[in-house]
C-alpha cells in the first residue's frame, strides 16, 4: 500500500500543538530536499531550457462518488483541452512505478513528485492539463509550491529571449468536486451494484469488458472510511492551497446538468487570471464588452433625447431619410431579416448624422452597420501625358438586421 493511501491511525492520541508544528516543519524540510533532488535530476537530464511545464494546471480533487470521471471530460471541454488528464493513481501503476516496486522500493513522495514532473513535461500538456489526485500530502503540497516558484523563475529568466514563448505565465486552479458523506457512500454502493450487474452480464454473454470491482463499493464501513480518508488527506491538502491559487469549490450533489453549470460558472474566462501581466497591461485600457452594455439602454435614451432638443433639424432629416429611402427596402426583406442598402446621399457625409441614424435604428429594434466605399470614377484623359483624372464617388453601404419572419407550411 502506498504511504498516502493510509488513513491516520485512530488509536493515537492527538498531538500537542508544539509536536504538530515540529512535524510540519520537518515535512517542509523534507519537501525541500525531495523537490531539489528531483529538480536537479531534471535539469541534468534535459537541460534548463527544456523544462517547459503546462501553461495551466488544474488540480482536481473529488470526494468518492463526486463524479470526477464523469465531469473530467466536461472540464476538459470547458477549458478547450484535448489531452487526457494525468491521473496520479494510474502513474503509480505505470511501468516506472512497477520497476521501483520490483526493486524492493516504495512509491513514496519523492517517487510521486518525480513521476508527476516528468509527465507534465510532455509536449501534449503545454497548453494545459488536469492533474487528478495531486497533491495528497503536506510534502506534495510544499513541492507543488516550489514547482510553481520555479515556473515563475523560468518565465523571468527566458522572458526576453527567443525561448520566451515557451515559458508563459502559469495559471494554477484548485478544483474540488464535493458531495457530503451520505451522498458519497450511497453513490459508491450504487456503483458497486451496477458493476456487479455489468460483470455478471459479461460473464454470461462473453460480450464486453469487465469493470474493476473495488471492495469499498460493496461494504458500507469501507465506503465511509474512504470518504474520511479523502476529508483528512486530499481535502486538507487542497484547502491549504486555496489562499495561494485560484480555488473552485464545485457542489457536485445535484444531477449532472446542474453540476456542469456549476463548473462552467467557475471556469468562466477571466483575462486577469490567464494572461501574462504584461499582455493584460497592454489590453486593459480597452473596455470589456460586458461593461459597456451595462448602461447601453440608458445611454441610448439620453443620446436620442439630446438629438431632439439640441439638433432637432438634423434629426428630422435623418428620420425623413430613413422613412423615405431605407424603410421601403427593409420592408421588402421582412422575411429574411437582412436588408442591404447602397446610397450616395450626402446626408451621411456628416458623421454626426450617421451616428444618429445608427441610434434611431437601435431604438426601433434593428441592428444597423454602415460601411463607406470610395470608388474612383475616371473623368478626363490627357492624350499628351496619358494621365487620367478621377473623381471620388462615395457609396455608403448599410446593413440592417432584425428578427425575420418564418413562413409556416400547412
Amino acid at each position: 500500500m502506498k504511504p498516502d493511501d493510509h488513513a491516520p491511525a485512530a488509536h493515537l492520541p492527538p498531538a500537542s500543538s508544539t509536536t504538530a508544528v515540529r512535524h510540519h516543519d520537518l515535512e517542509i524540510k523534507d519537501a525541500q530536499i525531495i523537490f531539489d533532488s528531483v529538480w536537479r535530476a531534471l535539469e541534468a537530464a534535459l537541460g534548463r531550457e527544456q523544462l517547459r511545464f503546462p501553461k495551466e494546471i488544474i488540480l482536481l480533487g473529488g470526494a468518492p462518488g463526486a463524479g470526477k470521471g464523469t465531469n473530467t471530460r466536461f472540464i476538459l471541454q470547458a477549458r478547450d483541452l484535448t489531452c487526457p488528464p494525468v491521473v496520479v493513481s494510474e502513474l503509480l501503476d505505470s511501468p516506472e512505478a512497477r520497476r521501483i516496486k520490483d526493486a524492493g522500493g516504495m512509491v513514496g513522495d519523492r517517487e510521486v513528485i518525480s513521476l508527476v514532473l516528468h509527465h507534465l513535461l510532455r509536449p501534449e500538456y503545454r497548453d494545459g492539463v488536469i492533474l487528478d489526485g495531486f497533491p495528497r500530502t503536506t510534502v506534495q503540497v510544499e513541492c507543488l509550491k516550489r514547482l510553481v516558484d520555479q515556473m515563475h523563475m523560468l518565465r523571468r529568466e527566458f522572458a526576453d529571449t527567443p525561448l520566451g514563448a515557451h515559458f508563459r505565465q502559469p495559471t494554477i486552479h484548485i478544483m474540488v468536486l464535493f458531495v457530503d458523506e451520505v451522498t458519497s457512500v450511497a453513490r459508491q454502493l450504487k456503483r458497486g451494484h451496477e458493476v456487479r450487474v455489468h460483470n455478471a452480464e459479461v460473464r454470461r454473454t462473453g460480450i464486453g469488458e469487465p469493470l474493476e470491482e473495488r471492495p469499498t463499493d460493496y461494504d458500507r464501513p469501507l465506503a465511509q472510511r474512504r470518504y474520511r480518508v479523502f476529508k483528512e488527506q486530499t481535502w486538507d491538502a487542497l484547502q491549504s492551497l486555496k489562499e495561494i491559487y485560484h480555488y473552485h469549490f464545485i457542489n457536485a450533489q445535484g444531477p449532472i446538468a446542474e453540476v456542469e453549470q456549476n463548473i462552467l460558472h467557475e471556469l468562466q474566462y477571466q483575462s486577469t487570471l490567464e494572461l501574462d501581466p504584461r499582455t493584460y497591461d497592454r489590453l486593459r485600457t480597452l473596455p470589456v464588452a460586458s461593461e459597456i452594455i451595462i448602461h447601453a439602454r440608458q445611454e441610448l435614451v439620453k443620446r436620442l433625447d439630446a438629438y431632439e432638443f439640441e439638433h432637432s433639424a438634423l434629426l428630422g432629416k435623418v428620420v425623413g431619410f430613413i422613412e423615405g429611402k431605407i424603410m421601403p427596402i427593409v420592408m421588402r426583406h421582412a422575411i429574411s431579416g437582412v436588408a442591404l442598402v447602397n446610397t450616395e446621399d450626402a446626408l451621411l457625409d456628416d458623421a454626426f448624422a450617421m451616428a444618429m441614424l445608427i441610434d434611431v435604428f437601435s431604438e426601433r429594434g434593428y441592428h444597423a452597420v454602415i460601411d463607406l466605399h470610395r470608388i474612383e470614377i475616371p473623368e478626363k484623359f490627357d492624350p499628351s501625358t496619358g494621365a487620367i483624372s478621377c473623381r471620388i464617388k462615395k457609396v455608403y453601404r448599410l446593413q440592417i438586421r432584425f428578427h425575420g419572419s418564418e413562413i409556416r407550411r400547412g
